[in-house]
């Protein structure tokens, strides 16, 4: 590669001056064509049979896309059979205008013509190539014989259109000058200009004139450019809706078709997670939930985005990458610890804001509204921070960990990621909890207990006795008694008794649990040790008074241990 990019044509700009689509936004969707049964489906290994096709176009139906190109009729008996079978068994929506693709050649055109008889809405979508390169690899014609083979075709399926009047088949027309992107731009006018006009456009009927980055060349600013041009250079540009179907060669079809929509663009093609020939087709999910984050409708419902992909995998063979856009299985997966310390942020914020917006870190759109779960949001390995341990322990067992805590817990889960060097699943995750805070079981244990309020008349200030049996790994129990304002406190003072002092209380939180139909009280124990360290304790029961002392005898005995 060191000298062989000096064999490459760069791209050449242009030559467009004030142009006015960087200053515009996207306001609006624009009208949707799915490609994905014939553009997608020719570029698949083994193309989609009949059964596959119909749970395809079924599930573009219910998506909401209106214009389905759902092949080329005249390639092959197969792709006419199938046509046949939607037309003849009325799988099409009244609402929704099949497409068919064909060559501006005439036995092709007039077989087309057959396959599309009996259906209501019809787009006949004809093309002939016109890039500099095809014309002088290809076809070796000039320009004029290239506008002669459109035109020609146009006449053609103007009469033939003209003579199916009454028929109950309403048909609209659509040209592509395949391969527009690597076509000199007074040329793709010129070209269009004349279809337009072998056609009849009018504002009652426009021609879709459809703008292919056929290999995509440039990059995305450079394709809004020849759109811009061509969008002020046609002749009747009111008679016609301006068309996309960008490529994806470069990887940047999504942006080109963006900025394509800013220069004057009304429609586009695509398919589903970008499927086509090469690099694939633009994607018509990304682009539609961009606009969806944008407060922009897309007008197409990715409601059940899983269930979405399930039926193109399915049908096409094809795999949506971990990574895709929306739709892949580690997009709303946060293993980055600063990433999910700003997510497990953001959704307390979401709570105690009230907020109309959805305002996340590092989630541009809510999962919920694709059908996401937030469970999997965040997910935990060496790279997880001190908050990701914690969020799943909330979302997936709810233990609501203290803030204070998670330094000290995430460490130990880190601790083991870093052991197994993979992903550790939730349930992983709770077996260190259990591990560290649950299952403590020495060097001190309460061998039995009870709590005694004591208060006299007119006392404001109750006392509470401690007593219990507590027993020293490797001695005989020994009985304690405490008194103290509170059961912990009560608690410490009966300890001292036993040479368990010069612990200082720091804080105390508790809540409600459940574990199936088991329901317990947790509570959470900040102490600070007699050299003056952090230490934590986990007490679970029944009663949350022992659940308390539990997570003291906790917290001193994960200190002596350590």
């Amino acid at each position: 590669m060191k000298s062989g990019y000096q064999k490459y044509i760069p791209f050449t700009p242009v030559p467009i001056e004030n142009r006015q689509w960087p200053s515009k936004t996207i306001e609006k969707a624009p009208i949707w064509c799915s490609v994905d049964l014939r553009d997608g489906n020719q570029a698949l290994i083994d193309p989609m049979n009949l059964q596959e096709k119909l749970e395809m176009f079924k599930t573009l139906i219910d998506i909401g896309i209106k214009e389905i190109e759902v092949g080329f009729p005249s390639a092959s008996e197969t792709e006419y059979e199938i046509l046949r079978t939607l037309i003849d068994e009325k799988y099409i929506p009244d609402d929704v205008t099949i497409q068919v693709l064909v060559q501006a050649r005439e036995h092709l055109i007039r077989k087309t013509f057959e396959a599309i008889s009996g259906a209501k809405n019809v787009i006949v979508h004809f093309y002939n190539s016109t890039s500099t390169l095809q014309r002088k690899v290809v076809f070796k014609k000039d320009m004029d014989g290239i506008i002669d083979i459109a035109v020609n075709g146009a006449k053609l399926i103007k009469k033939l259109t003209d003579e199916m009047a009454g028929s109950g088949t309403n048909i609209r027309f659509e040209y592509s000058p395949e391969s527009f992107s690597g076509t000199e731009m007074d040329n793709a006018v010129r070209i269009c200009d004349e279809v337009m006009k072998a056609l009849d456009a009018n504002e009652n009927n426009k021609v879709i004139l459809n703008l292919p980055s056929t290999v995509e060349g440039s990059t995305p600013n450079g394709y809004a450019d020849q759109i811009e041009y061509f969008c002020t250079h046609l002749a009747d540009r009111k008679n016609a809706i301006i068309s996309l179907h960008p490529h994806n060669d470069r990887g940047t079809a999504v942006a080109a078709a963006e900025l394509g929509l800013l220069a004057g663009a009304d429609r586009i093609e695509g398919t589903l997670f970008g499927n086509g020939e090469r690099t694939g087709n633009v994607d018509i999910v990304t682009l539609a939930l961009n606009m969806y984050t944008q407060a922009i409708d897309p007008k197409l419902d990715f409601h059940n985005i899983n269930d979405i992909k399930e039926v193109f995998e399915r049908t096409t063979k094809m795999s949506v990458g971990d990574r895709h856009p929306y739709a892949g299985k580690l997009v709303f997966t946060a293993f980055s610890g600063s990433h999910q310390d700003a997510i497990n942020k953001g959704k307390e914020y979401m709570k105690t804001s009230n907020s109309d917006y959805w305002e996340i870190p590092y989630l541009p759109i809510d999962p919920a509204d694709v059908g996401r779960e937030y469970e999997p949001i965040i997910r935990i390995n060496s790279q997880s921070g001190k908050g990701g341990a914690a969020y799943i322990m909330s979302t997936v067992f709810s233990f609501n960990l203290p803030k204070k805590m998670h330094p000290e817990f995430g460490a130990a889960v880190k601790a083991e990621c870093d052991r197994v060097g993979t992903e550790i699943e939730p349930k992983q995750v709770f077996e260190i909890f259990e591990k560290e805070y649950l299952k403590v079981s020495g060097p001190y244990q309460l061998i039995k207990h009870k709590f005694i309020e004591e208060s006299e008349v007119n006392d404001t200030s109750p006392k509470v006795r401690f007593d219990g049996i507590i027993k020293n790994n490797g001695f005989e129990p020994v009985e304690i008694s405490g008194k103290g304002t509170g059961p912990i406190d009560a608690f410490f003072n009966a300890l001292a008794k036993v040479g368990i002092e010069g612990y200082k209380f720091e804080d105390y939180s508790e809540h409600a649990i459940s574990i199936g139909a088991d329901a317990k009280a947790v509570s959470y124990i900040h102490l600070k040790t007699p050299d003056g360290k952090d230490c934590f304790g986990v007490g679970m029961s029944h009663n949350i008074n022992y659940a308390s002392i539990r997570g003291v005898l906790c917290a001193i005995n994960r200190s002596l241990k350590k």
